[in-house]
């Protein structure tokens, strides 16, 4: 299976809600997909994100990551951790010793700084970000598709990670339901 990695697919506003993102549906079990099972998409990710990525000016250029084991470690611990943080405005510090442990084990196989940088390390590095965001409330999960984002709005009210896919779909669900409802009434 082929993918494009679009805008929409960096909507996450940090790299590491990126690096989350990269399965989609994570919320529905049968229809969830795992887009870095698929190799040829795991290594084009990096030279997406130096273009796509709202933190492409902190990392500049990227390169796969030495251990997938490890990448897919990390992402998991930070979509578990601020998924907790923003549906149930906590944190629970076996999820935060998990990431800290994820984090860890990037920073010790990369001792010195490298050029490019592995995409697991910029991930890294974009997580300990988030976990010192002066405002954790403008990070969000998309009412349509279930990834996390960053709102960057004056007023907070963003509640989809990307308003020309999640906002429009959700925009034409809700007309079509009202549409619907007008014809049976």
């Amino acid at each position: 299976m082929t993918f494009s990695w679009t805008p929409h697919r960096f909507a996450g506003g940090a790299l590491a809600l990126d690096v989350a993102n990269s399965v989609i549906l994570r919320h529905d079990a049968k229809r969830s997909l795992d887009r870095f099972a698929v190799p040829s998409q795991l290594s084009a990710f990096p030279a997406a994100a130096e273009v796509l990525s709202e933190e492409r000016m902190d990392f500049g250029s990227l390169r796969d990551a030495d251990d997938k084991d490890r990448l897919i470690r990390l992402r998991e611990a930070i979509d578990r951790l601020f998924r907790l943080r923003i549906s149930e405005g906590r944190d629970d510090n076996r999820l935060l010793a998990d990431l800290l442990e994820a984090l860890a084990a990037v920073f010790a196989a990369y001792p010195a700084a490298t050029s490019p940088v592995p995409l697991d390390l910029a991930a890294a590095r974009s997580a300990l970000k988030l976990l010192s965001q002066p405002e954790p409330d403008r990070m969000k999960i998309c009412g349509n598709c279930g990834w996390l984002f960053i709102d960057r709005s004056k007023n907070r009210s963003r509640t989809w990670c990307d308003m020309a896919v999640c906002g429009n779909r959700a925009k034409a669900r809700l007309h079509y339901q009202r549409k619907k409802k007008a014809d049976t009434a």
